[in-house]
């Protein structure tokens, strides 16, 4: 099995290529689907960030703009 992966900066068109390989029927795996879950509300990744970086969490879920700041000092 072959494993291709796909980068790029926004707006260079990883969203449209990989609907086109799904329309194909090749698997996609979106990773960045998957950090927003454990990311969420209720999610996995929320106890280890907010334990690596307090304060990055507000009303259960990481705060973005935070976590940029936090983790830059």
């Amino acid at each position: 099995m072959k494993v291709i992966g796909l980068t790029g900066g926004i707006g260079m068109g990883k969203s449209t290529a990989a609907g086109a390989f799904k329309r194909a029927r090749i698997p996609v795996f979106d990773a960045d689907a998957t950090v927003h879950v454990l990311q969420s509300p209720g999610g996995r990744a929320l106890k280890p960030i907010e334990a690596a970086f307090p304060g990055s969490t507000v009303d259960g879920k990481v705060d973005r703009t935070r976590l940029s700041r936090i983790s830059r000092l």
